[in-house]
């Protein structure tokens, strides 16, 4: 083939190109043009690049120059038509200008928010801090030690049953022994009384996990506030006030607040920690004495101090603040019921 017919046909399949897809008004029609002539079996650039094979050997680079243009030109009509038809208009932005009134009132963007959880959290933090108990953390993945022995709860003790824990299936062990996820906050104030001479007062907040059984109260990963207050001359009634400040503060009125006698390995007596809430009594959670033994665990001497201890499940506050009646709700992730909050 001579180099002039070549680079002719060249030209025709561009001319040809430029118009289809200019004339193309839709996505389907500059699909149909685009395998007319971008085709990889069938396409018309197709075709003249195998017709690139009969021209004379001498004309090849100036040919194959000229395909190349050629080929960058009509990918180029391809593109801009497929810009055009996707802003919308049929000389690229001409159709949105039509439609655009700039003196309508702008779209309000909708804006997230805190999940009630850690709304809850927040305001958790800030009633305690005006109570003068600062905030303390520890990591969910524990060791028995801090988990259990130091919070004097024995090897036979059901609470370290493997039912009970979720243990962790990992060849990595602690110096105390296999880790597990933690089943309470308590963990916490281990770790900071064995890092801090008392006076210590500190709150602990964060997830625990437990393999309960879902249903509209009980959940296997929750939240927990735990409080630790240890100081010389500590009592029962500076818990009791403690309690009843904190849950005034969070609901808003005058809250009365009683204990039951119950038990725990870590506290020594111990209590359940009922409050009133118009005019009904609610368990909110377990408090008592901190038990000697724990106190010595970490080097406190039970003779010099004693101290308090709480926890309470955060989301057992939020239910109620909010009259939700299935924890389930909180993690769902339905928009629709987080949004009210």
């Amino acid at each position: 083939m001579a180099l002039a017919d070549f680079i002719q046909q060249l030209d025709d399949i561009s001319s040809a190109a430029k118009a289809a897809f200019d004339a193309a008004a839709d996505s389907d029609s500059i699909d149909v043009a685009r395998i007319d002539f971008l085709g990889a079996k069938n396409g018309k650039l197709k075709a003249a690049q195998k017709g690139l094979g009969s021209v004379d050997k001498a004309d090849k680079p100036e040919a194959g120059k000229r395909f190349n243009e050629v080929k960058n030109q009509v990918e180029a009509a391809f593109q801009a038509a497929s810009d055009r038809v996707a802003s919308g208009g049929a000389g690229g932005a001409g159709k949105s200008a039509e439609i655009f009134d700039p003196t309508l009132p702008g779209k309000r963007p909708r804006l997230g928010h805190l999940h009630p959880i850690t709304q809850t959290i927040d305001e958790l933090k800030d009633i305690m801090g005006r109570l003068g108990f600062s905030v303390a953390d520890g990591p969910e993945i524990e060791d028995e030690r801090h988990n259990f022995e130091a919070l004097n709860i024995p090897a036979d003790h059901p609470a370290r049953d493997p039912l009970e824990n979720f243990y962790l299936a990992t060849a990595q062990k602690s110096q105390a022994g296999p880790l597990l996820l933690r089943s309470q906050t308590s963990t916490v104030q281990i770790r900071v009384m064995e890092e801090t001479p008392p006076p210590v007062r500190i709150i602990s907040l964060g997830r625990v996990y437990r393999p309960d059984t879902a249903d509209a109260t009980h959940y296997p990963m929750f939240h927990q506030i735990e409080g630790l207050l240890v100081d010389t001359k500590v009592t029962m009634a500076d818990l009791k006030s403690v309690l009843r400040l904190f849950a005034t503060s969070y609901l808003g009125h005058d809250v009365h607040v009683r204990f039951r006698p119950s038990f725990f390995p870590f506290t020594e007596p111990s209590v359940e920690a009922d409050m009133s809430w118009n005019d009904n009594w609610i368990e909110f959670g377990g408090a008592g004495m901190v038990d000697p033994n724990v106190l010595s665990a970490v080097g406190y001497d039970p003779e010099e101090v004693s101290g308090f201890a709480f926890g309470l499940g955060i989301e057992r506050l939020c239910m109620r603040r909010h009259n939700i009646t299935d924890i389930r709700d909180l993690y769902k992730n339905d928009v629709r019921f987080l949004h009210q909050f």
